[in-house]
């Protein structure tokens, strides 16, 4: 069963990889469509990472790439560091828990490593499930408080993009597939440590056999008068 869990967390995490991966790429992280003045004009404007596409009427959409880093908002240049920092995290995440895992022949099979590789495998999943999840929150909090707010004119106000909602649903995987390593590393670290302490337990009981004095039992002055009389 546990070797199962395991190879679930594998491909949740491969999940979780194509997710961070999809949301790095996508464009639609902000997202706006409204009708200008005159009711004619029709207007769509997709804002990404490294990109913008935009659309008007019946034109084909047209995408442009970011002339620089500094014209971007403070939220999406922290969430282009953020998530390229997580792809790694889940790429590296991988490479250790597949190693961990009970099937496989890494580490010669010393239980002890593969445990170790095992919870450090489970804690960078964690780690990329903070990188993931902080600047997708982030950039969704900013165009809500945007949006209600009223010095804000309605041209400039967005709405949340698909890439927000994929990025959440990727986190909540991350994070699963980080406690069901570290829960298999408990398991299996309980488990080791069973015979080490029937072990001592043992051992202790020899001790005391040991060092057990056995002490005779002498017949008493009185019970040698006893017997003369």
């Amino acid at each position: 069963m546990r070797a199962k869990l395991e190879v679930l967390a594998l491909v949740l995490g491969f999940i979780g990889l194509f997710g961070t991966i999809a949301i790095t790429a996508m464009p639609m992280w902000r997202v706006t469509a409204f009708i200008g003045a005159n009711i004619i004009v029709m207007e769509e404007l997709w804002e990404g990472l490294w990109m913008n596409c935009y659309r008007q009427a019946d034109i084909k959409m047209q995408c442009k790439a970011y002339d620089s880093l500094l014209i971007l908002p403070p939220e999406l240049q922290a969430a282009r560091a953020l998530t390229c920092v997580s792809i790694v995290l889940v790429v590296i995440a991988l490479c250790i828990a597949g190693c961990g895992t009970k099937k496989s022949k890494c580490c010669d099979d010393n239980i002890r490593s593969k445990n170790i590789t095992l919870a450090l495998g489970g804690c960078l999943y964690l780690l990329s499930f903070l990188t993931t999840l902080i600047p997708v929150s982030w950039v969704g909090h900013t165009v809500i408080s945007n949006f209600y707010n009223p010095a804000v004119v309605d041209s400039q106000k967005r709405e949340l993009g698909e890439a927000l909602f994929i990025g959440w649903a990727t986190s909540g995987i991350l994070l699963i597939t980080g406690i069901i390593l570290l829960l298999s590393f408990c398991k299996r670290r309980s488990e080791e440590e069973e015979p080490y302490a029937d072990a001592y337990l043992m051992g202790s009981r020899d001790i005391k056999k040991e060092g057990s004095v056995q002490l005779e039992r002498t017949p008493s002055s009185f019970h040698r008068h006893q017997e003369y009389v």
